[in-house]
């Protein structure tokens, strides 16, 4: 019981995890912002693109 209580409070301790979490959660924020991003810009390509081969 006594290794039990010990580990609990070493893992209480441990801010690692949280440090992780908040970089995978800021990263995941980046990846999805750029994935918009480019989904705009392809469409306003294309139909730039569009617009020269008809040339309009």
């Amino acid at each position: 019981m006594f290794e039990y209580i010990k580990t609990w409070v070493a893992l209480q301790s441990d801010r690692r995890a949280v440090t992780a979490l908040e970089y995978a959660m800021i990263a995941g924020i980046i990846v999805a912002v750029i994935a918009v991003g480019f989904g705009v810009l392809a469409t306003d390509i294309s139909a730039k693109f569009n617009s020269i081969g008809l040339g309009i």
